[in-house]
């Protein structure tokens, strides 16, 4: 069916000027070859989120050991339970910090996009935990329904609002410092203590609510209220990670609207393969397989590809390939 064949690779760094990266990464068939360093070295640097997961690790996991010595001293099981569920949010929070510096590893032949989807793996298991602790919180509020108990509202309240200080603090220096929207392994990690400030506050509610009225099936509502919060948050999360881990495309890159604008470039006569995946946050790769005329100018028509495709969806790999037909 083709005569000729012309393969380019581009891999973008967000810094460099377009016509630098035409120039560096455009091969013909007869000279195509790439190292994996420099191929995967454009990873965005994590420092910012790493910062931000230490602080709150360092602030959650504080909070978690003085509640869980102020139970043991009180004698307080509600004091014991909220540690224990700080105690998830460390370990979800470590998992994070941890991922990120996995992910930072470079490719290898064995891994040849390097290790970036640690940080996939590390928000799918807090997504998962999301779902135990919304479970457990529901599990425990049916219990409380049945068989209702009274509670020490003024500690309860105390409690509460030291757990809520340390919660905002935590995630404001995940929001300043770190990329939630960005990277969905942050973001995993804020829902964890989002749910845990929502715990807090609910807590705060319910204890002013049974301080006033001794009304106790308070306790049990309000926490239900929050398991479905986290819950719809979660399921976010675990639906954004599953999509990633199964080579779904990009929601942001509409498919069909990339194959008419190569189907505009004036020469290609069709778009028989186009591939869009996401690799990890922030990044993803395209390969397209785009036929010509046989009298067509292939570099002029490769150039344009690469640079409609560069410029509008900044993939971090990109390969086109152009087949000559008849």
């Amino acid at each position: 069916m083709s005569n000729d064949t012309t393969k380019v690779h581009e891999h973008n760094h967000h810094h460099a000027k377009h016509e630098q990266q035409h120039e560096h990464h455009e091969h013909g068939h007869d000279n195509h070859q790439c190292s994996h360093d420099d191929l995967f070295h454009h990873h965005v640097p994590a420092n910012g989120n790493k910062q931000a997961l230490f602080i709150a690790l360092v602030i959650t996991s504080s909070i978690m050991l003085l509640e869980f010595f102020g139970g043991l001293f009180t004698g307080s099981l509600a004091l014991l339970s909220d540690s224990g569920h700080m105690l998830s949010d460390t370990i979800s929070l470590a998992l994070s910090l941890v991922a990120i510096k996995f992910a930072a590893k470079l490719a290898t032949p064995k891994r040849n996009f390097g290790s970036q989807r640690y940080e996939i793996l590390a928000a799918l298991f807090n997504a998962l935990t999301l779902f135990v602790i919304a479970g457990f919180i529901i599990f425990e509020a049916i219990d409380r329904f049945q068989n209702p108990s009274q509670v020490a509202s003024g500690s309860m309240i105390l409690i509460a609002a030291l757990g809520l200080l340390a919660n905002l603090l935590s995630l404001y220096f995940l929001s300043k410092k770190g990329d939630v929207e960005g990277s969905i392994n942050l973001k995993s990690a804020y829902l964890h203590v989002l749910g845990d400030a929502l715990g807090s506050v609910g807590a705060i509610a319910a204890g002013i609510i049974m301080w006033f009225t001794n009304w106790f099936y308070a306790d049990p509502i309000i926490s239900v209220i929050v398991a479905l919060i986290i819950l719809r948050g979660a399921w976010r999360v675990l639906r954004q990670t599953i999509h990633i881990l199964m080579e779904g495309a990009p929601a942001h890159i509409p498919y069909e609207k990339v194959k008419q604008q190569l189907l505009t470039i004036d020469g290609v006569t069709e778009v028989n393969q186009l591939y869009m995946w996401t690799l990890t946050s922030n990044q993803h790769a395209m390969i397209a397989h785009l036929e010509i005329a046989n009298e067509q100018n292939q570099q002029s028509i490769l150039k344009q590809a690469t640079t409609l495709l560069t410029e509008s969806y900044r993939p971090a790999h990109l390969s086109i390939q152009i087949e000559i037909t008849k």
